[in-house]
């Protein structure tokens, strides 16, 4: 029986994924245990199902790695962290975590309206220990989802962690230090979705901008997780269709409900997909109905 692992998974030509990597390398205890794509691969020195891989390629366009690592390294993926840079036109300095996949074409790796599983316990307790731990050191990036974009296509499920958003900050230590601790902290307690005993309302997120303002308010205040995350840009350019939100329920492990960043959507958008998830059986939650964060 092959064993199970979780994956943290660098690129060689993403110098931002590189930090990254060297300062989860620094501070925890790792051994090389193989090699995949020429490059070593680090298992943790106590928790053995944590494996470190790098490629050389861009992370975005590698599908279906997880296939690939199960064939060439005998082991079975079960969860994915890709740990990357982010880029954005205004350069602002970010710390952001989001799922994968396309709701249109796949303009950016992965599949045309094809989502990979999201990981919603393990992104949000993420994001929240990246929260603090960002605060803690004091640093100046801000802290948020995205949205759900871009490949690669996975059959696991998957999620990005990422430093934006230009190159002096990719090359920094201390942004790539705080990922780095903030991946290990979430590792140190939870590996997989089931490892999460408490009652935890999983939702899936629905309007508002790419880097999920309400969303990432909600997640950091109440006991809930957010699993994909659907903008209004999507929706205003009409790839939000049945296809395509079937497939958020499916690809949203245990799925109890849908909040809306109401604000952000028309009055008929709000109507219409709120009485689509309704007659799915996927009620719509508001936060006065989520509880508080312990």
């Amino acid at each position: 029986m092959k064993p199970i692992s979780v994956l943290i998974i660098s690129s060689s030509c993403d110098i931002a994924s590189i930090n990254i990597k060297n300062q989860i390398l620094d501070i925890s205890d790792w051994e090389e245990i193989d090699i995949f794509c020429n490059n070593p691969v680090y298992q943790h020195s106590n928790m053995k199902d944590i494996v470190i891989i790098t490629i050389n390629d861009r992370k975005i366009t590698h599908e279906n790695l997880d296939m690939e690592v199960e064939e060439k390294l005998k082991l079975k993926p079960k969860q994915a962290i890709f740990i990357s840079r982010h880029t954005s036109k205004s350069g602002a300095p970010t710390l952001t975590t989001h799922a994968i996949g396309n709701y249109g074409d796949a303009q950016f790796g992965g599949i045309k309206k094809t989502l990979t599983k999201s990981s919603p316990k393990i992104m949000t307790e993420l994001l929240r220990i990246l929260k603090k731990n960002a605060k803690l050191a004091n640093l100046y990036h801000k802290v948020c989802f995205e949205v759900t974009h871009h490949g690669p296509y996975m059959n696991i499920p998957s999620l990005f962690i990422e430093v934006g958003s230009n190159k002096e900050e990719w090359i920094k230590k201390e942004p790539a230090n705080i990922v780095a601790k903030s991946v290990l902290s979430l590792l140190s307690a939870y590996h997989y979705e089931e490892d999460f005993k408490d009652k935890i309302p999983v939702l899936i997120g629905f309007g508002g901008g790419h880097y999920a303002p309400r969303f990432t308010d909600v997640a950091l205040e109440r006991k809930i997780a957010f699993g994909h995350m659907i903008p209004s840009y999507h929706i205003d350019s009409g790839n939000i269709d049945d296809e395509i939100l079937e497939k958020t329920i499916k690809e949203t492990p245990n799925v109890e409900g849908v909040y809306f960043h109401r604000k952000a959507l028309k009055k008929s958008q709000l109507s219409k997909y709120k009485l689509w998830f309704q007659n799915r059986g996927i009620p719509s939650i508001s936060s006065k109905e989520m509880p508080d964060l312990d």
